[in-house]
């Protein structure tokens, strides 16, 4: 691990050094992965919703040394303690596939410079301006673990060769404001901005400031709560829980690799359900191939028993969580349950069985409209006569303003909320010279195929729409998608 000095004497370290380093979501998926779709291979891709913020050749080789880093990165005894006693979720066959885990960069990740003028004057240069193109590639279960480092390690590159016009002055004090203002108005917040943090630092410092409000909020008795940060390393490092639901991914893998975009929804909650457990990580997302797509396989009922591949001996979902089914040697002979066990092994018909609806704690808004999505589920959960007062996760671009205006809209409805606020918290920045906002970047890696089959998202916001777009035209038709665009879905101008 390197480091340089700051303005206030402590270390600043560069890069990424922990494997724990990265988003919840990305350890639970691959929980699940590492379970039913083993040896799949996988491409993923990196997007710049901000075209017009460059890179130079100089910030392209310091990027491509920190990658190489990756490699020498395992999980510490310490680590994988942590891991077995927090997140209890996790089986125990992954955490031996962790104790032994390296990523591969110099296999994986194909990183390439695109110099904006080809003039022999300035080729070759370290101040030549152009854009990065990066690609991963390899077994679904080795490369999930790339995208949170490698987003962090893109926006850390940018920040310290491009726009530099910045400090961390300040940067304790205003998280610390901001949780303030959250806690007091009642809010349930987490921390989610490690994938567009400014760099390690920033989100270090950004965790304290939160603290130091939490600690505030408790000795007043303000109602809101920090209920943790997705990055598993600082919720470590800090003792604040790790929190995480699921991300795209998960939908897009099944998707692709079953080619029925009419029953991924259903399968990808089948396999989830048959890992953790009924009521384990229960936040549904749910726009992946539109909302309205998604909550026909939500209202279905949950299979009461299924098999991990075929000769398994058949479990309960709930105890699946706990159930160990093979060596980590031994997957590549895994194959995922298409078609799950509906009945018990006895031949009698399984009891009948709660919807994911029903044993699912809540939903996470990601894309369109939050207000309308406020209506369309309580519409939902009405219609399915669920009682039950559920949670909305709001995880979308979020401010304070927004957070107050979705707390009340959905509480309104009859909603529990959390919110998950990201960018805002971690890269949060002005200009030293001139007080104007120091813009973030807008990148995404999503993943760009699944058993060599394209891998797509359509979202509830055409903005968000991602992957090949022949692929995206056939799904919208297949699922009967009706196209929806936000006025606030500008994914090229979400933070300046």
């Amino acid at each position: 691990m390197e480091s340089t000095p700051n303005q206030d004497g402590a270390p600043t370290p560069e890069g990424v050094f922990s494997l724990l380093d990265t988003d919840l979501y990305k350890l639970t998926m691959q929980c699940c992965v590492l379970k039913y779709f083993p040896d799949v291979e996988v491409t993923y891709n990196l997007t710049n919703r901000t075209p017009d913020m460059k890179f130079s050749r100089r910030a392209f080789k310091w990027l491509q040394k920190q990658i190489d880093r990756l490699a020498n990165i395992g999980l510490s005894a310490d680590e994988l303690n942590y891991l077995k006693t927090t997140c209890t979720y996790l089986t125990d066959q992954h955490i031996r596939y962790l104790s032994t885990f390296r990523l591969q960069p110099s296999k994986q990740v194909h990183l390439s410079f695109h110099p904006l003028s080809s003039s022999s004057s300035s080729a070759d240069s370290d101040d030549q301006l152009g854009d990065i193109a990066l690609h991963t590639t390899g077994l679904w279960v080795e490369t999930i673990l790339y995208e949170i480092p490698l987003l962090a390690l893109i926006s850390e590159t940018y920040f310290k060769f491009r726009d530099t016009d910045w400090d961390y002055a300040g940067q304790t004090d205003r998280a610390r404001a901001k949780g303030r203002e959250l806690l007091r108005n009642g809010c349930v917040f987490s921390e989610f901005g490690s994938r567009r943090r400014r760099d390690y630092r920033t989100q270090e410092l950004v965790l304290r400031g939160l603290l130091q409000a939490r600690d505030e909020g408790a000795a007043e008795g303000w109602e809101g709560r920090l209920a943790g940060t997705s990055n598993v390393h600082f919720a470590m490092k800090f003792g604040v829980p790790p929190v995480g639901t699921v991300a795209h991914e998960w939908f897009m893998g099944v998707a692709a690799i079953t080619n029925d975009y009419e029953g991924c929804s259903e399968i990808a909650l089948r396999y989830w359900v048959a890992t953790f457990g009924e009521g384990v990580l229960g936040i549904a997302l749910t726009d992946t191939y539109g909302t309205e797509t998604f909550l026909k396989a939500f209202r279905q009922p949950v299979p009461r028993y299924t098999a991990a591949m075929a000769g398994a001996s058949t479990t309960t979902p709930s105890s699946a969580s706990e159930t160990s089914w093979s060596p980590p040697n031994m997957l590549s002979g895994t194959r995922p349950p298409i078609e799950a066990i509906t009945e018990r092994p006895d031949g009698e018909a399984a009891p009948p069985a709660p919807s994911y609806a029903q044993v699912f704690t809540g939903v996470r808004q990601d894309s369109g409209d939050p207000l309308e999505f406020v209506r369309l589920m309580r519409a939902f959960y009405d219609g399915e006569s669920i009682a039950d007062k559920k949670v909305i996760v709001f995880s979308d671009s979020l401010n304070i303003e927004l957070c107050l205006k979705y707390k009340r809209a959905a509480e309104e409805k009859g909603f529990a909320t959390s919110f998950g606020v990201g960018t805002f918290l971690t890269n949060d920045f002005t200009r030293k010279s001139s007080g104007d906002k120091s813009t973030p970047l807008n990148i995404v890696i999503k993943l760009g195929s699944a058993a060599g089959r394209p891998a797509v998202k359509i979202s509830d916001n055409i903005g968000k729409n991602t992957g090949d777009e022949a692929t995206v035209a056939e799904v919208k038709r297949r699922l009967g998608y009706h196209e929806k665009a936000w006025a606030g879905g500008d994914e090229a101008h979400r933070w300046g």
